[in-house]
C-alpha cells in the first residue's frame, strides 16, 4: 500500500524557508480519521505547538463527518503529533531560536494510518517572497519558449 497524499499546505512553501523534516503521526477521533480520508482537511492556518514533552497540531480544520451524528468532533480542536521523545527535544530547541517555528507542511495516509509531514521553518521576507516569484515566472517563459519551439 503506497502513499495518498491528502492534503498540502501550500503556502507554507512560499512563506517560509524549510529546513530539516519530520513524519509524525497524529491522534485522531474515529469521526476524524473518516473526515481525513474522505480529504476534509485544511492546512491553511495550521501550525505546530511544542512544550519540550508533547507535540500538538493547533487550528488545523478537520470537517464534522456527516454520519457520525451526536459523536462528531470540534473541527478545529488540538490533535497530538506522535514523535520521538528526541525528535519532540528536536523541535522544542529549535523553536526556542528567535524566528523559527513549526509548520506542517502535508497530511497523508501511510499504510492506513494518517501522518503529518512537519517542517522546522524559518520565516521569509517581502524581497525572498518576490525573488521566488520572478523565478517562479522565468521558469514559466522557458517553458513557454520550450513549448513554441517544438
Amino acid at each position: 500500500m503506497g502513499v495518498k497524499v491528502v492534503a498540502t499546505n501550500r503556502k507554507a512553501r512560499f512563506e517560509f524557508f524549510l529546513l530539516e523534516q519530520f513524519e509524525a503521526g497524529i491522534s485522531l477521533f474515529g469521526s476524524e480519521i473518516k473526515s481525513v480520508r474522505a480529504g476534509q482537511i485544511s492546512l491553511a492556518e495550521a501550525f505546530v505547538q511544542t512544550d519540550g514533552t508533547e507535540a500538538w497540531l493547533m487550528n488545523a480544520h478537520i470537517a464534522p463527518y456527516e454520519q457520525a451524528n451526536r459523536f462528531n468532533h470540534d473541527p478545529k480542536r488540538p490533535r497530538r503529533l506522535l514523535l520521538h521523545k528526541r525528535e519532540i527535544h528536536q523541535l522544542w530547541d529549535a523553536v526556542r531560536q528567535k524566528g523559527m517555528t513549526i509548520v506542517p507542511v502535508q497530511v497523508y495516509l501511510k499504510e492506513g494510518r494518517a501522518k503529518v509531514e512537519i517542517s522546522i521553518a524559518k520565516g521569509k521576507k517581502l524581497y525572498d517572497k518576490r525573488q521566488d516569484i520572478a523565478r517562479r515566472d522565468q521558469a514559466r517563459e522557458l517553458e513557454r519558449e520550450q513549448k513554441d519551439r517544438s
